[in-house]
C-alpha cells in the first residue's frame, strides 16, 4: 500500500514527497529523511574502512507483485527528466507527474 511516495536525488536530498492521507504528512517527511541517513551512514561507513559491499543491501525496498505500480512511477519520472525545461536537482513540480503519482496512490489505498 503506497500511503508515501519520495523521489530521491543523486546527493541524498528529496526531490518530491507525496503522502495520503495529508494529516500524516510531517510524519513521512519525517520517515523519508530518516531513511535518507541510515543510507548516507552506510555509505559513509565505506569509506572510513573496508566493508563487505554486501552490507551496503537494504533489502528488497517493495514488493516484487507492486512491480506495475513502480514501473508507473519510473517512467513517470523518465519523462521529468527528459524534459528539456526540467533542470537536475531542482524539486519535480510537473504537473503529469504529481497526477500520475496521485492516481497510483488513489488506485492502492
Amino acid at each position: 500500500m503506497a500511503v508515501c511516495v519520495a523521489v530521491i536525488a543523486k546527493e541524498n536530498y528529496p526531490l518530491y514527497i507525496r503522502s495520503v492521507p495529508t494529516e500524516n504528512e510531517l510524519k513521512f517527511h519525517y520517515m523519508v529523511h530518516t531513511s535518507l541517513d541510515v543510507v548516507d551512514e552506510k555509505i559513509s561507513a565505506m569509506g572510513k574502512a573496508l566493508v563487505d559491499q554486501r552490507e551496503l543491501y537494504l533489502g528488497l525496498l517493495y514488493p516484487t507483485e507492486d512491480y506495475k505500480m513502480f514501473r508507473k512511477l519510473h517512467n513517470s519520472y523518465t519523462d521529468v527528466m527528459c524534459n528539456p525545461f526540467y533542470t537536475p536537482g531542482d524539486r519535480i513540480q510537473s504537473r503529469a507527474f504529481d497526477g500520475m503519482v496521485t492516481s497510483m496512490m488513489i488506485q492502492v489505498c
